[in-house]
Parts: structure tokens; C-alpha cells; sequence
């Protein structure tokens, strides 16, 4: 009875060992040329990105993680420091992963999981995309209009690449999701909040989620943020309305007006400030590197304020009180948009990354973004 009794605990053992990994999912592979590097396992949830596991990488740079899976497909990353790799989990599936430090952003291979291999074609197609943009918006020679013109081109062109081989393809693919949520810096490349064929693309996906995977949170999450997108349809198309009725300045001052409230209640338009040269400044205060940032503008304003030289300077932050505490002691234009990133006015003004700022002379009229200007105060000098 001993031994029976032995060998059923040994067989249970057996069972619930098998039975766990039957819940598993595993990512292995190798990571060259990242000795003593910390690779850590991350989860992408909806509420922020979670560390899992981690390890100090040896000579030959093996690693293998092991979670438990899901019962939807999820988002996980392999990163050391700011190099990721992003990989999709929809079964207890085995992924490999083959990458080459540093860069391995980029530089790597995935096998095992045909998810996992469209989201490395979507990454790899997402980062041409913004060096591409990069290179236009640092060509002097074609101009802001034009440059800006080009790049618009370039993104809508992707987009319905995109659209077209991944998300209307399969919509219920983990690939699928992933592709809705490619940006260019802060610029989402799909935005459900000012675009209707875009609203249509999240739908979609969201519908597919709730045949295959119902109820699953995510699925969820896409269908709120369709919903969003449909009911703020009258409030973008009044938005653009109110805006191409002051984009008929341009013919005459060469900028988009944006008219806000400041930090203490008026309106201010861009445009009143004919005359001056101004630096329209986009910024986020909550960002780690404001102060340092604030400090030089205020080197600027006050070395130059008294020649002419105006800030108008639009804050992003999404905490109204925290905006209004930090600009307090400001002496310059103040304002703020409650859209934050999804604003209208920054796919206007081609924003794909915060801070940017742009120079405009005493006639209104645009005359360099930032990535084309390399000294600020020399420009500002030859204007004012």
C-alpha cells in the first residue's frame, strides 16, 4: 500500500507539474554583444508597463523568461535600457528571440509565433517611417510647408499599407491591435480622436475581439475608445471649422492662428502678436527635463524680450492645476491645451514629439521649426 500510495503521489506530482505548464508560456532566446547588460521581461497592460522578471546577461547572452498565459492574447517586452523588443503572447506558445546589442531595437529575429513576426514588420516598418520624417523635417532646402506636406504624404501612405496587410487583414490578430497603437514620438500615426476612417479601424478590431476573445479587457478598452472617437466627431469637425476660418490668415500672415486661455483666463491669439518675433513653444511640464528647459527660455526672454522678442508657449500637460502652479511666475504667453496629445493643433503643426517650437518673424509668417534651426539665439538675433 506504501509503494501504491508512493507512486499515485509521484504520478500527482507528475500531473500538476504538467498541468502548470500547460499554463505557461515561455520566451527564450539570445541577446550578442550585451554582456553584464540587465535584460528585463515586461508586461504592456492597459494600466502601464510592469516588470516581470530580469537578468544580468552572461558571455553568450541566453536568457529564457516563463509566465503564466492568458486567457486573451497580451503585450510583453524584452528591454535593456531604451532598446525593446516588443512580443505578443496569445497561447502558451514558445517564442524565440535573437537579437544584437546594441540596437537590438531592430536588430533581431523572432520565431515561433506568427503574431510575434508581424509586430517585428510593423516595428521595423514604424521605424523607417520616422527616419524618414526625421530627414524631411531636416531638409532646409524644402521648407516648413513642404516638408510638412511630404511627411503628411508619407504617414497616410503607411497608414493604409497598414490598414490594408494588418489590421483589416486579420482584425482579430494580436498583430492587429498592436498596429492601432504605432506612434512617431507622441504623434499616434492611427488617432480615432480627429480621424472618422480611424475610428472605423479600432471598431473593427474591437468587433473582432468580441467573437474570439469575449469579454477580454482589451477588446474592451477598443470599443470605449471607437465610442469616444464617434461622440467627439461634431466636436473635431467644429474644431477644424473654427480653424480653416482662421487658417484664412495664412494668405496673409503665414501662420495658424491658435487662440487659448492663458494662465490666468483670457484668450490669446497667436496671430495679435503681428510685430513681434515670436517663439511658439510646445512643451509638457511634467516631463522630467521642463525646469532645465524653462530655465534657457528664460535666459532668452529676458536677454531679448525688451528687442521684440515674444514666447507663446502651449503646455500639453493634461493637470490643469499643476500647469497653472508651474507657470505662475512666467513673464511670458502661457497657454493651454486640454487635448494634450491628441490635439487637433499639433497634427496641424506636425508635432510628433514635445518639446518642439517653431520661429516666427514680425510679419507672422513661419520661418524655421526646430530641427532646422541649430543655434536659437543666433536666429532669433537675425529676426529681431
Amino acid at each position: 500500500m506504501k509503494h501504491i500510495s508512493k507512486a499515485a503521489a509521484v504520478a500527482l506530482a507528475a500531473l500538476s507539474v504538467a498541468s502548470c505548464n500547460k499554463n505557461q508560456f515561455t520566451v527564450e532566446g539570445q541577446i550578442a554583444g550585451a554582456k553584464d547588460s540587465v535584460l528585463y521581461f515586461e508586461n504592456v497592460s492597459l494600466e502601464g508597463i510592469n516588470i516581470l522578471d530580469s537578468v544580468k546577461l552572461s558571455d553568450n547572452g541566453e536568457f529564457s523568461f516563463s509566465q503564466e498565459a492568458k486567457t486573451a492574447p497580451d503585450f510583453y517586452r524584452l528591454r535593456i535600457a531604451d532598446q525593446i523588443i516588443n512580443v505578443s503572447i496569445d497561447s502558451t506558445e514558445t517564442v524565440q528571440v535573437k537579437g544584437q546589442y546594441p540596437g537590438m531595437a531592430s536588430n533581431y529575429t523572432v520565431s515561433g509565433s506568427e503574431n510575434c513576426e508581424k509586430i517585428r514588420e510593423l516595428a521595423l516598418k514604424q521605424i523607417d517611417l520616422q527616419a524618414k520624417a526625421i530627414a524631411l523635417q531636416n531638409n532646409t532646402e524644402l521648407g516648413i510647408i513642404k516638408a510638412n506636406d511630404s511627411i503628411q504624404t508619407l504617414i497616410n501612405l503607411y497608414k493604409e499599407e497598414v490598414k490594408r496587410d494588418y489590421i483589416y487583414k486579420e482584425p482579430y490578430k494580436a498583430y492587429a491591435y498592436f498596429a492601432l497603437f504605432q506612434a512617431i514620438g507622441n504623434y499616434l500615426i492611427f488617432n480615432p480622436r480627429n480621424n472618422k476612417d480611424d475610428i472605423k479601424a479600432f471598431a473593427a478590431v474591437a468587433t473582432s475581439w468580441d467573437t474570439y476573445y469575449p469579454h477580454a479587457e482589451r477588446g474592451q478598452n477598443l470599443h470605449n475608445i471607437a465610442i469616444e472617437g464617434m461622440k467627439n466627431q461634431r466636436i473635431v469637425a467644429a474644431q477644424n471649422t473654427d480653424i480653416q476660418i482662421e487658417a484664412s490668415k495664412v494668405q496673409e500672415a503665414g501662420v495658424l492662428d491658435i487662440a487659448l486661455l492663458d494662465n490666468k483666463g483670457n484668450e490669446r491669439h497667436l496671430t495679435d502678436l503681428k510685430g513681434q518675433v515670436v517663439l511658439l513653444d510646445f512643451h509638457v511640464f511634467a516631463l522630467k527635463d521642463s525646469p532645465a528647459r524653462i530655465i534657457q527660455l528664460r535666459e532668452l526672454y529676458n536677454k531679448y524680450h525688451a528687442q521684440g522678442l515674444e514666447i507663446y508657449q502651449v503646455s500639453l500637460d493634461s493637470d490643469e492645476h499643476f500647469w497653472k502652479q508651474q507657470t505662475a511666475a512666467l513673464p511670458w504667453i502661457s497657454v493651454r491645451d486640454e487635448d494634450g496629445a491628441g490635439s487637433q493643433r499639433l497634427a496641424l503643426y506636425n508635432i510628433q514629439a514635445v518639446p518642439d517650437f517653431f520661429v516666427i518673424d514680425r510679419g507672422n509668417n513661419l520661418v524655421k521649426r526646430a530641427a532646422q534651426i541649430a543655434d536659437l539665439e543666433a536666429e532669433i538675433k537675425k529676426l529681431l
